[in-house]
Order: structure tokens, then C-alpha cells, then sequence
């Protein structure tokens, strides 16, 4: 069920329905090289999200699309906002989902570059109590999924309008997909920071790819796409209802929250 489709009535019904269970699919806006069209992770998360909920029931909220992208800000048609504005925003919208009455909100991620950002939203929920709980899905499950997506490709080197989010992307949008641009393009990472141990480094992955592009996407086929969405759209489906059947997550916030209130408090004996 698509948030943005539903009447109000709908609406309520469906929280009640999904056992106050939203999904939201959390992409941005950036170039995808030159094939790819520039709302490819959102596109591909809403799209994957909203298969899932069709598998296991729940509210999908409209397409996410605010997410950590300075490494795109030398390309035309990136969004980056402020990087604090771009937490509290996204706190804000979960903020406003549990209003609606949901009490568990999965965020699917469809970009690498919103790990970070997502990870420590998660975090900073423990900052003051909330409604809700967080629940960031990772990689595929069970272990044969996994398995499975690397027997699906041919090519060693992912990461960005590759191989695998193209042929996603081939298999959602087909019409959005300009193959004809590749030219035979690949991209191997130039390692312009090998000189430097393992480590954080600022524009770390610009570093390797300038051209936002990595991997080769030429290998890309709508068919690949739609077995790669298959066990994707599987995954998520078990983890939402894991996520249904869940009534662990908000005992342990609550007892968290609770032994927070209590700290620097005097008891009666005291």
C-alpha cells in the first residue's frame, strides 16, 4: 500500500491492517553516469518497497529521495543539503510517520552514500524517547540469496550505475535506461588515496571514481535486473515480517528510556 495513493479513511484502515508497520525506500538525487537517470536509487528503492509490501503487507511512504550526496555535487542535478539539515529532516519525517500512528519504520536503503547518515538516525533515537522504533534492513537473507545474486553477475567490480543497478534499473525502468551512452565504458578505481592506510577519508570514493561511474554497466540485461529485484523484493518481505512479529525492539527502548528518566534522580529512601 502506497502512502500517497490512499484516502484518509484508507489510510487509518491500513495502519491497523499492517500492525503500524511503514516502509520507507531512502535514496537521492545524483548522476548515475551517463546512462542511468539521475533519481535511479529512489526509483529502484520505492519500486522494490512497494513489491515487498505487496508480498507482506505495509504502508510504503512516498519516495525518499534527501539523502547524503556531496559526492555528486560537481555533477549537474545532485541534491545536497546541508548535512545537519539532512539528519533533521529525515528524523522530522520519521517523527511525522509515527504520528500516523506507525510504531516501526523500516528504512530500505537504495545508496551506498546514506549508510552513514542512516546509521547514526538510527543511533540517535536513543537521544530522547520516541514512539517508534528504527529497523535498517542489511544485505540479503538468508545466506543462499547472497550466493545466488553473484552467480546472477559476470563482472568483479560494483558500486555505482554497474552492473547490477543497471540491469535493476533495465528490469523497473526500462524506458529511462540509455545503454547507448555506455560506449563500452567501464571503471576501474584509480586508488588515489592507495598511498594511505585503510581508513575514513574525506572524498575517499571521488577519489577513485571522478567520473560517478564504477564498475562496468555494459554487462547490464533487464533480465539479470528482474532475478537481482526477485531476491531483493524477497528479502525485504521477510524482514518486514520479522519486523510485524516483533515484540522485543520497544521493551528494550522502553527500559531504556525508563532507566534514563531515572538517572540523577533520588529515590523516597534516600
Amino acid at each position: 500500500m502506497n502512502w500517497e495513493e490512499l484516502t484518509a479513511p484508507d489510510f487509518e484502515n491500513a495502519v491497523r491492517e499492517t500492525g503500524g508497520v511503514c516502509v520507507i525506500g531512502a535514496g537521492c538525487l545524483e548522476k548515475h553516469f551517463d546512462h542511468l537517470p539521475l533519481g535511479t536509487d529512489f526509483l529502484n528503492a520505492h519500486k522494490v518497497c512497494t513489491m515487498a509490501a505487496e508480498k507482506e503487507p505495509a504502508v510504503v511512504f512516498p519516495p525518499y529521495y534527501f539523502g547524503q550526496i556531496h559526492e555528486a555535487r560537481p555533477f549537474p542535478g545532485a541534491m545536497a543539503l546541508p548535512p545537519i539539515q539532512t539528519l533533521e529532516l529525515l528524523m522530522s519525517v520519521c517523527d511525522e510517520i509515527a504520528r500516523n500512528g506507525f510504531h516501526k519504520i523500516i528504512i530500505y536503503n537504495g545508496h551506498g552514500g546514506n549508510t552513514s547518515l542512516l546509521n547514526y538516525l538510527c543511533q540517535s533515537g536513543l537521544a530522547q524517547r520516541k514512539p517508534y522504533a528504527l529497523y535498517l534492513p542489511e544485505g540479503l537473507h538468508p545466506e543462499q540469496r547472497e550466493k545466488q545474486w553473484q552467480e546472477i553477475l559476470e563482472t568483479e567490480v560494483h558500486g555505482h550505475a554497474c552492473e547490477c543497478e543497471t540491469s535493476i534499473t533495465l528490469a523497473n525502468y526500462p524506458h529511462l535506461v540509455k545503454m547507448d551512452t555506455l560506449k563500452g565504458r567501464k571503471a576501474e578505481p584509480l586508488r588515489r588515496y592507495g598511498h594511505i592506510p585503510p581508513g575514513r577519508i574525506t572524498a575517499r570514493w571521488y577519489a577513485d571514481y571522478p567520473d560517478h561511474y564504477a564498475g562496468d554497466a555494459t554487462a547490464a540485461t533487464a533480465e539479470k535486473g528482474e532475478k537481482l529485484r526477485s531476491l531483493v523484493v524477497d528479502s525485504l518481505a521477510d524482514y518486514i515480517r520479522a519486523v510485524k512479529n516483533d515484540e522485543v525492539v520497544r521493551d528494550v527502548l522502553n527500559d531504556f528510556y525508563d532507566r534514563c528518566e531515572k538517572v540523577g534522580k533520588l529515590t523516597e529512601t534516600d
